[in-house]
């Protein structure tokens, strides 16, 4: 058995310690806005073909309805019935994210399924192609995207958008771009939403491309193999340290041709979503460390401005069988540890109405590690959950001080690599010690 493994297992184990009133001043905690627990919720999806390549629309459901999961992602090249994913959102709520996809042309087919989607409330956004660097297209009669010229990908994803915007049901549906645009051949300016008027690109400034930034940002990648201490944190960043094919990289400056995009700070508040992310059980990473991990990408996601994040992959696909190694779940429906432990997640934070506002709450973590992140979500009904985690997966723990500008009259601790009930409780608390290793704790907080 790997010896770090058995490490990392050990380490998670909790102390939990209540301590006195901390010394530390109350002027110096910071009060600090709280994300909408739903908003959260929302954010996570996850990438199914739904009743195509094997697929099964009982068995989606199933696991939709388990893991709590959001959204999915999915395209018209798998042939997926709209009568389908009208059923799963009516049984589960979910809603759908509806792209071209892999070399997908049929602008007519998407907006129609699009529109039929709307109707019924099960659409969540419209997306362009999928990896036109690995997917070429052909538009119009001339053949683009690979090692080819791109301005057959760009004129696509313009029509695109524009016939979102000008169709009365779809215009206020956002568009998200394309996959992978740090793979431009030629500067056709797919690095930007819209094309700055002094950008040197072949399409004419002002060209609208998209809403939303769109990445494929996994959280391992061939320049960066292996485990690390902050995977997805690092890899969640927006800036030139992002360590994989990460929003820089297609949205600065591109990778294959370096074309110029926007600015660091211009892509601190850039509207983007993953459409694709994970990590393949294999090696030194096992079915545990997968989920960890996953936890951790959800959250690291949200909290550096991604407004939606869909892992790859529900469950394998009958014409990819080797991708089982990223699935949520086996090929037989039987759900791997990350389904368990997002179960657990979700459930915890359950919030199924959204919050006009949030309020704020004071705390501090004094001598904060690099490897310790923190989230403060609310529920619509007004308590605060302040979700904690560690991202050291090259072993060891840190052990932190929680200091509340106010006494909590309880504190409530969740641990989802456990369950969804209360792994321990507090009374009246100024101070909560924690111990984190390479997943996350979720305090409930009474005041």
């Amino acid at each position: 058995m790997n010896l770090n493994f058995v490490f990392l297992l050990l380490a998670s184990t909790l102390y939990l310690l209540p301590t006195k009133s901390s010394a530390q001043s109350t002027d110096q905690q910071t009060a600090v806005t709280a994300s909408s627990a739903h908003e959260f919720l929302e954010s996570m999806g996850v990438v199914s073909s739904i009743t195509g390549r094997g697929e099964m629309l009982e068995g989606t459901i199933r696991a939709m309805r388990y893991t709590g999961l959001r959204f999915i992602r999915c395209g018209i090249e798998d042939g997926i019935p709209v009568a389908a994913m009208n059923q799963l959102h009516q049984e589960t709520g979910v809603k759908i994210a509806y792209g071209l996809l892999s070399g997908g042309t049929d602008l007519e087919n998407l907006i129609a399924t699009s529109r039929q989607l709307a109707k019924s409330g099960a659409l969540l956004a419209i997306e362009g192609n999928n990896e036109p660097n690995n997917w070429g297209i052909t538009y119009k009669g001339q053949t683009g995207g690979r090692d080819g010229s791109w301005l057959p990908v760009a004129m696509l994803q313009r029509d695109l958008y524009e016939a979102v915007k000008r169709d009365s049901l779809l215009k206020d549906f956002p568009v998200w771009s394309i996959s992978e645009s740090g793979a431009q051949t030629v500067p056709v300016g797919l690095q930007f939403l819209t094309i700055p008027t002094d950008a040197e690109t072949l399409m004419p400034p002002e060209t609208t491309y998209a809403d939303y930034a769109n990445c494929h940002n996994y959280i391992t990648h061939p320049a960066w193999p292996g485990l690390h201490d902050n995977q997805t944190w690092l890899s969640a960043s927006p800036g030139a340290d992002c360590p994989v094919d990460g929003l820089f990289k297609n949205y600065g400056q591109t990778w294959l041709k370096h074309f110029k995009g926007y600015s660091e700070s211009d892509l601190l508040n850039l509207p983007r979503v993953t459409t694709e992310t994970g990590y393949p059980v294999g090696g030194e990473v096992t079915e545990e460390l997968q989920a960890r991990l996953f936890l951790n990408l959800y959250l690291s996601q949200f909290k550096r401005g991604w407004k939606h994040t869909s892992i790859y992959l529900l469950r394998t696909r009958s014409n990819e069988p080797q991708h089982e190694s990223y699935a949520l779940y086996k090929s037989d429906y039987s759900p791997k540890q990350a389904a368990h432990y997002l179960h657990h997640l979700t459930n915890i934070l359950k919030d199924d109405a959204p919050s006009l506002s949030t309020e704020s709450l004071a705390y501090f973590i004094p001598d904060q590690p690099e490897t310790v992140h923190d989230l403060l979500l609310q529920k619509n009904e007004g308590t605060f959950f302040l979700v904690l985690w560690g991202e050291r997966f090259r072993g060891g723990a840190d052990t932190i001080s929680v200091n509340f500008g106010v006494t909590q009259q309880a504190v409530t601790i969740y641990n989802p690599t456990v369950g969804s009930d209360p792994v321990a409780r507090y009374g009246k608390s100024q101070s909560i010690e924690l111990t984190l290793t390479n997943h996350p704790l979720i305090l409930k907080l009474t005041d």
